[in-house]
Formats: structure tokens, C-alpha cells, sequence
């Protein structure tokens, strides 16, 4: 009898579950939307194709930084009296980092390739290679011999393995830009939508680019269509009349996101690598240094007493003493010299400091934003010609800037799209951004002016009313056509903050320990550079949190 009654609660068990799994819709061919074929229509319409779903690929550097809350700010006393950086609690979504700063040989790849495309003996490019050199006249000092570090240090191939210094922060957004597109262009190559090793030919009236290439495909590599459309792949595709087939989409997943500068909170919460003193749901303790420790200094047994960091140890010691030398360099040392943090990222306090995207404020507004916060956002759109085209940069049209320092830059190549501010069409009736730029949003806006514009336009010197009264840089034309920056020479300028300067992160092989701690905060002038402050690239993620689908928490 129990025998039976057990068979039969197994079987009664076994219908119900097949009743469920039969009221269950499966949306595997079919459209949850609609209940339309998820594979195209039998007229031969491929609307509706089924969507594969693709994980992200880690990019070319790129280590993956798993997304969560952290507590943005300092840990320990502020001695310098900066008050610059109040703890606040902030949440950044996943990413991806370089594991590395950006190198020299990183680097001259980038300036081998603008010589090879835009070459300097041509007067009409000779300002895009002069523009893009690192400055190594950054290692002179007016009370030490260091010429052999600037004539040597970008080129010789005994530091081809150590950080990139002398780069303004202009350029190393001008190299993620410059790495985005190389690394997408290897993409298509190898999928099979470009012709092979076309990327080793390209001209400054071919030259391919992400964004022209996923919003006008057509105009990619100055409108060749051999090169876009003569792989093997895409005549197949051509052959049976498919051209919706022949470019790669931003639907299909296949290119990666831009290489970029990662903002301040992203680069804070990476170097301190939380994820080593989790349990469970909290972090266990704070962390004041990119390693689990309070000292600078190893407590492992195997190498106790050496530095975890390349820094400047007291005045007058750089590295120890001959023979016994407390960190390994004197300068810069070669990248991945110290032990990682627990992301797998190297020299994040030490060896140089390095460049966010953010413009600089003393506050960090979380009262108004407390996810994935930056502030420097400059909003644009594509600019269109009469007949609703969307323009691309030629060779005619390529856009320089001369910066406050005499330098010219290229800001916009051959093959880019021509973008312009976003107006009042875009933002009408919006409330979540109202302008273009919004750099100085709640802080150096007319809104945040302790002076109401309304009563009073301009400040005892007859210039606009600021928050923030920086220098001010004009541009005079010459009777030859030149350009020649104006200096301001004001007695009354108060600070050098403004819209054009930006945080940098990190200690280096110059400062002391006080600057390795990740939440220290100093700011530069977009246009200089040093020979302590290098930058390595970021990548937004795109899709799920985790690197592998339905993750569950460790334990």
C-alpha cells in the first residue's frame, strides 16, 4: 500500500510539472512582442530576426573590473588642508581597465602610424605628428642633469616597457580615440567584413573610423566600397542581394566600445581594489592603499621590508641605497615591476600619477548624482549638409586647436564625423540636461555665481563675472596668418581652476606615500604635461554586471 501511494504521488507530481512546463511560452523562435517568427517572414523579410545574445570581449590590455558601491573620498587625514576630496558614497557599473599604464612602445606605435598616414614632410600634416609628440623636455630641471632622460626615454628600447610621460591630457584622449578605431578595425578584418590587411594601407583620404563606420558605413575609408565591400565575405553576401548584410551593425555586437579615459570614481574604486577584503555583503575594513596593508612596505615573509610601490622614499632618496635599493627604480620603473592589486592592476600607486576624464572641482556633487559620476560632459551631434548628409572630416577640413601654450593639436582627423553642440531642438521641454556643456554644472555655471548676472555682467576689470577667476587666454592673428596665444598678465587672478583642467590620480615616482593613497586628488591644465604623469584607457561594458551570465555570489 505505502509502494503504491508513493507511485502515485511520483506520478501525480510528474503530470503537474508537465502541465506547467506546457503553459510556459517558449520565446526561443518567436517574438515575445508580437508571437511573430523570430527568424524572418516567409516574404523573405528579416525584421524580425532572432537576436544573438554576445558577451562582451575583453578588449586588447584590458582587464574586466566587476561594477558596486564604494565609499569615494579620503581615509586618512588631510594634512595639506585641500579639502578636496569629503568621503561620499558612490556606485560605478562594470567596466574594463588597462593592466597597465600605456607604455612607450604603446605609444610610439600610435605616432608610427600618424607618420606613416599623415606624413610630416607634407606641410598640410605637419602639425597632426608635431601635435601628437610627447614633450620630453618635461625631465629638465633648471638645478639637475637629466638630458639623457629627455633625448632618451620615448625612443630608446631600453624603456620601451616603462610608462609614457610628457603627454597632455588632450593627447591621451587623442590616443584612446586613436586605439578605439585600430582595434575595431582588426575586428572587421578578422570577421571578415573588410578586405585583409587593408589597415596597413590606409591614406589621409582613407581612413577608417568606428563611429563614421557604424552611422554611415558607406562613407568609411573616403567611400571605397572595394574596401568595405570587397572581402570575400561581403561579395558572397552581395551575390544573393543582401546588402543589409555587407556592414557590420552596433546590433550585432560584434565592434567594442570606445577606449577612453576612465573617469575619477572608476579609477578610484579600481585602484583600491575592494574586492580583496570582501565578506559576503560588506567590505570587511578600509583600504588606504591599492594593497591590503597601512604601510608601504611588504609584511610577507618571502620579501618582507620591500616597497609594494615606486615612490620617492624621504628627500633625497629615490630608491635606497646601491646594492639594496627599497624599490627597484630611480625614476619611472618598467611596468608590472610590483605586484598587482586584486583586480590584476599594476603601478596603481607609484611609478607615475594618471589622467582621468573629469574636469576638476573641489566638490564632488553627490548630493545631485551618485552614480557613475564625472563631470565633463559635452554634449553633440552629427552636422548635416543641406540634402540631411551626414558630413565626414577630409583632408581639406581637418580641425586644429592652438592651445594656451603656443602648441597646435589636431582635434578632428580625416574620416571622423563633423559634430557640432546639441541646441534647443534636442533639449526642448527636457529635464535631464539643458545645453551643450555642462562642465561647470552647480559649480562655476551663472547659477552657482554668488553674484547675480542680472544685476552685474562683468567684475571691476570689465571682464565676465566668474565663479572661478582663472587666467583668461585669447588667440591674436598675426599679419601673416598666424596664430599667437595671448598671456594674461592680471594681477588678479585667484586660481587656475576652470573648464579646461583636469584631475590626476595616483602618487608617482616623484611625490611621497601621502599621494598613493587612490583618493588623493590634484588637477592640471588639460594643455600640460610632466615627466610624472602618465594615463592608461578604460572601456565601458555593455549587457550583464558579470562577466559570466547568471553569476552568483561567492561566499
Amino acid at each position: 500500500m505505502i509502494k503504491f501511494l508513493r507511485n502515485y504521488l511520483l506520478l501525480l507530481f510528474l503530470v503537474l510539472l508537465c502541465t506547467n512546463c506546457s503553459n510556459s511560452r517558449d520565446y526561443d523562435k518567436n517574438s515575445r512582442a508580437t508571437g511573430w517568427s523570430a527568424f524572418g517572414r516567409q516574404d523573405g523579410s528579416k525584421t524580425n530576426r532572432k537576436i544573438q545574445i554576445k558577451e562582451q570581449e575583453t578588449g586588447p590590455g584590458l582587464v574586466f573590473i566587476e561594477g558596486g558601491t564604494f565609499t569615494m573620498g579620503r581615509v586618512q587625514d588631510d594634512p595639506m588642508g585641500d579639502w578636496n576630496n569629503t568621503p561620499n558614497q558612490q556606485h560605478v557599473q562594470s567596466f574594463y581597465m588597462d593592466e597597465t599604464e600605456v607604455t612607450n612602445l604603446m605609444y610610439l606605435e600610435y605616432l608610427d602610424w600618424l607618420k606613416k598616414v599623415f606624413p610630416p614632410e607634407e606641410e598640410s600634416f605637419r602639425k597632426i605628428y608635431e601635435g601628437a609628440l610627447p614633450d620630453t623636455l618635461v625631465w629638465r630641471s633648471k638645478l639637475g642633469f637629466n638630458e639623457v632622460m629627455a633625448n632618451q626615454y620615448l625612443r630608446h628600447p631600453a624603456f620601451a616597457e616603462y610608462p609614457v610621460v610628457g603627454v597632455s591630457w588632450i593627447q591621451a584622449v587623442e590616443f584612446s580615440k586613436w586605439r578605439t578605431d585600430r582595434v575595431n578595425e582588426l575586428i572587421l578584418e578578422e570577421e571578415g567584413f573588410i578586405q585583409e590587411n587593408v589597415r596597413y594601407n590606409s591614406t589621409p583620404s582613407s581612413v577608417f573610423t568606428t563611429e563614421t563606420y557604424l552611422k554611415a558605413p558607406t562613407l568609411t575609408y573616403g567611400g571605397n566600397d572595394s574596401i568595405t565591400g570587397g572581402s570575400e565575405r561581403s561579395q558572397k553576401i552581395a551575390q544573393r542581394g543582401d546588402s543589409t548584410q555587407i556592414f557590420a551593425r552596433r546590433k550585432d555586437g560584434i565592434l567594442l566600445p570606445a577606449y577612453r579615459l576612465p573617469t575619477e570614481a572608476e579609477w578610484e574604486y579600481a585602484a583600491l581594489g575592494l574586492v580583496g577584503i570582501r565578506n559576503k555583503n560588506t567590505y570587511k575594513g578600509r583600504k588606504k592603499y591599492p594593497w591590503n596593508s597601512q604601510y608601504t612596505r611588504s609584511l610577507k615573509r618571502k620579501n618582507r621590508g620591500d616597497q609594494l610601490a615606486n615612490f620617492k622614499q624621504r628627500d633625497g632618496d629615490y630608491g635606497g641605497i646601491a646594492g639594496w635599493s627599497d624599490d627597484g627604480a630611480d625614476v619611472t620603473a618598467q611596468v608590472k615591476s610590483y605586484k598587482s592589486n586584486d583586480y590584476g592592476l599594476y603601478d596603481m600607486a607609484g611609478n607615475v600619477a594618471e589622467w582621468v576624464a573629469d574636469v576638476y572641482r573641489p566638490i564632488v556633487d553627490d548630493d545631485y548624482n551618485d552614480f557613475n559620476y564625472y563631470r565633463g560632459n559635452v554634449y553633440t551631434k552629427n552636422k548635416l549638409d543641406e540634402n540631411r548628409n551626414i558630413q565626414v572630416i577630409t583632408p581639406e577640413t581637418i580641425e586644429y586647436d592652438t592651445l594656451p601654450n603656443g602648441k597646435v593639436v589636431a582635434t578632428k582627423y580625416p574620416g571622423e564625423l563633423v559634430t557640432i553642440p546639441v541646441d534647443k531642438k534636442e533639449t526642448h521641454l527636457r529635464i535631464n540636461f539643458s545645453k551643450s556643456d555642462n562642465r561647470d554644472y552647480r559649480d562655476g555655471d551663472k547659477l552657482s555665481l554668488r553674484y547675480n548676472p542680472a544685476f552685474s555682467d562683468t567684475d571691476s576689470d570689465g571682464n565676465e563675472r566668474r565663479m572661478y577667476n582663472s587666467p583668461i587666454y585669447k588667440m591674436q592673428v598675426t599679419d601673416d596668418g598666424s596664430i599667437k596665444p595671448e598671456y594674461d598678465h592680471s594681477s588678479q587672478r585667484r586660481t587656475l581652476i576652470d573648464d579646461e583642467v583636469r584631475v590626476y590620480k595616483g602618487g608617482s615616482w616623484k611625490d611621497r606615500d601621502y599621494w598613493l593613497d587612490p583618493a588623493q586628488r590634484r588637477y592640471l591644465p588639460q594643455y600640460m604635461a610632466t615627466n610624472y604623469i602618465g594615463f592608461r584607457c578604460a572601456m565601458s561594458r555593455v549587457g550583464s554586471k558579470f562577466k559570466k551570465k547568471n553569476k552568483r555570489p561567492t561566499h
